[in-house]
């Protein structure tokens, strides 16, 4: 599940107290009347604030981008010009009606467009039969639906139900469940593998409690891949142009980006973490670093979506992607 959202300083002034015009105009774009930008923000608002906002933008995310998840060169020239614009739900949604087809699944590592068919990060496809695998932060599962097609035991986690109810448009949907990343709610050593697509990992706070619960649920020697924003790509403006090629705030800087409504309360909460602080809390949970990939931005991909586009991509990582193994001592 890859955010749509702007990064903090999307209006080229760090601190910003409100989105670009660009970025409100976009359709299913989320907006707030009350505040945005760095800011404090309680433990207890975290998981409320993440389950308001993808419980709103479930539908809109999804006609907007599933076509990119399921098949990312199909959906660049069929855009040719910008992801976040494609307009799906009405294509989608009357063929799923009609009972003649359902929305593909595919599995994609980032806006780049890298996928699991060419990056093998959770194993060879013919290792993949058999497998038990979850997926943390899933939105509608089509990662999940693709491991399934190749003989996996996928299941998927969300905590947002409007996601999840997504994974049964797909044909071959697999089990999912309404969790917090957490507390994930599987015995210990229940899972060959795990991994997050640009799921629940940037808006989660204790990113150390997550990454134990991870370690826990996967047997001694498991995979565990996720990829995230590029951590530099948050000190600059999450702009496609020429304005986000400059610096406008600290690259050290971890306050997290959030969204306040009218009354005060968090709608939307997102989390910087440098790739020192990736490497430090991987290693604290017991999962050594295999892998370290920054896809580069391929010449087939011509989109834009969101802060990413091929110009910013020609100069900036715009995906971190990390492949562990969980230790095999106790």
């Amino acid at each position: 599940m890859i955010s749509p959202r702007p990064r903090p300083d999307d209006s080229g002034e760090p601190g910003s107290d409100s989105p670009p015009a660009e970025s409100q105009d976009a359709p299913g774009t989320w907006t707030v009347d009350g505040s945005a930008g760095r800011g404090d923000i309680a433990a207890a608002e975290v998981d409320r604030a993440a389950r308001t906002y993808w419980e709103s933008e479930a539908d809109a995310y999804q006609a907007e981008h599933g076509l990119f998840l399921a098949d990312p060169s199909a959906a660049v020239v069929e855009s040719a010009h910008h992801v976040g614009r494609i307009d799906h739900a009405g294509e989608m949604g009357a063929q799923t009606a009609a009972g003649a087809a359902r929305p593909g699944v595919g599995f994609v590592w980032g806006p780049e467009g890298l996928t699991e068919d060419e990056a093998g990060l959770l194993g060879s496809a013919e290792s993949l039969s058999g497998q038990r695998i979850l997926e943390v932060g899933c939105g509608a599962a089509q990662c999940s639906a693709w491991l399934g097609a190749r003989g996996a035991h996928a299941v998927g986690i969300d905590i947002s139900v409007a996601q999840l109810r997504h994974a049964h448009d797909l044909e071959l949907h697999p089990p999912v469940a309404a969790a917090s990343a957490t507390a994930l709610p599987f015995r210990a050593g229940s899972f060959d593998a795990a991994f997050s697509s640009y799921g629940a990992i940037q808006f989660v706070a204790d990113l150390r409690l997550l990454l134990t619960e991870v370690r826990r649920v996967l047997r001694p020697g498991g995979r565990w891949v996720l990829s995230v924003t590029h951590p530099v790509r948050w000190a600059l403006p999450d702009d496609p142009g020429t304005s986000g090629l400059t610096v406008s705030g600290s690259y050290f800087d971890r306050t997290p980006y959030v969204e306040r409504d009218d009354a005060g309360t968090a709608v939307y909460a997102e989390f910087h973490r440098t790739v020192g602080d990736y490497v430090a809390a991987l290693s604290a949970a017991g999962l050594s670093i295999t892998e370290l990939l920054e896809p580069e931005w391929p010449d087939w991909n011509t989109a834009t979506w969101g802060g990413w586009s091929p110009l910013r991509g020609m100069y900036l990582p715009g995906t971190l992607i990390i492949g562990c193994r969980a230790d095999t001592r106790s």
